[in-house]
């Protein structure tokens, strides 16, 4: 069915809708059928889109406003959400429809363009809405289950590891685990047998994959060579210390006020020897978070690391990297360099799935 906006009548007669689609069209007109035509809609559907999206019904649906059929609708709607932005370059740039997006985006929309192009306003900018074939490829891909990792063991690392000091102090990072975890949940739903080797995270284990509970980064580096000659493809979003204490008290350090030299050693590079012990046909993905030189810092992991993927984003972004649920990747490989825009982290798994396929039909493999 075709629920419209307020507005979409001054553009394209209801009729013309109706005709082309062979569908009822409604629109903001509750008494077209009944009052809880909202209700029923959002019952029936098994995808909720929403092309072109404009700025207005982008703000609408992120701050819950409902005030026409279309945006009760959205309120009252369970099925996955998918939109198409479409608006002129300004107002897609514009803080509030960025921090709109990316309020949907973290709850779990699916985003289909914008793309650049010729504008309605005569700009040649950003804002022009993605092809309908794109965007029908998008939905079919939304609704449709995928196997293509069925037969294959994927090993996935997550969250960060804690070095003890004492029994109350360690050293850790940022790292919440929820890159790592998106993309367990997305090779189990493409048929994978995944294994998740995590950190301490405050995330529940993914039900279908087998999880393995570690805290240090010694403890990290022995389940995942132990598991890794097995497994097909080995996907390192963990962020594993990379120093640790020289010695651990066995009783917190007592404060003297006095300064204290902690000596660090470093820790095994789990990457590099992953690399080393790398066999025929397998596939490794590493992970660059950086503040600076993003690209060539991740090119230079790429080789230093025998790697196949190297993701590498900037986690000095506040809509990306450590504790958000939305990132921006780039996927570098040793053919190719593939920027990602900004998406849910369960998208960027999906991202991520989709080139390690490539990879294991040969387009990209490392030597």
């Amino acid at each position: 069915d075709i629920c419209r906006g307020r507005g979409h009548h001054k553009f394209v007669p209801k009729l013309t809708f109706a005709t082309l689609s062979a569908n009822p069209v409604m629109s903001d007109t509750f008494q077209e059928r009944n009052e809880l035509e909202h209700i029923s809609l959002a019952k029936w559907a098994d995808a909720f889109v929403v092309a072109p999206a404009t700025a207005n019904i982008i703000a609408k649906l992120a701050n819950g406003i409902g005030d026409d059929l279309l945006s009760t609708t959205a309120l009252a709607m369970t099925a996955p959400l998918m939109i198409a932005p479409a608006m002129n370059a300004n107002m897609w740039r514009h803080p509030a429809t960025q921090a709109n997006m990316r309020t949907l985006i973290e709850r779990g929309a699916h985003v289909v363009g914008p793309e650049s192009g010729h504008l309605a306003c005569g700009d040649d900018d950003i804002g022009r809405m993605s092809d309908p074939e794109k965007i029908a490829e998008a939905i079919d891909s939304l609704l449709t289950p995928r196997t293509d990792f069925a037969g294959k063991r994927v090993l996935v690392t997550a969250g960060p590891t804690v070095e003890r000091i004492d029994p109350v102090r360690f050293i850790t990072n940022r790292s919440t685990g929820k890159m790592g975890y998106a993309i367990a949940e997305a090779a189990r739903d493409r048929g994978a047998e995944v294994v998740l080797v995590s950190g301490p995270v405050q995330l529940k284990p993914p039900k279908g994959v087998e999880t393995v509970s570690v805290e240090s980064s010694a403890q990290l580096c022995e389940n995942v060579l132990a598991r890794g000659e097995s497994a097909d493809v080995v996907i390192q979003a963990a962020a594993p210390a990379d120093f640790t204490p020289e010695t651990v008290a066995d009783k917190k350090i007592k404060k003297t006020g006095e300064d204290m030299v902690i000596r660090l050693k470093s820790t095994t590079d789990i990457a590099a020897e992953l690399g080393r012990r790398k066999h025929e046909g397998q596939v490794l993905v590493a992970f660059a978070a950086e503040t600076n030189d993003v690209i060539e810092n991740a090119q230079g992991k790429l080789v230093k690391k025998n790697a196949d993927l190297v993701v590498a984003n900037d986690v000095s972004r506040k809509d990306a990297g450590f504790g958000v649920d939305t990132n921006i990747v780039t996927l570098i490989s040793r053919t190719d360099v593939r920027h990602l825009p900004m998406m849910t982290k369960r998208e960027v798994a999906d991202g991520i799935l989709d080139r390690i396929q490539e990879i294991m039909a040969g387009a990209g493999r490392a030597e």
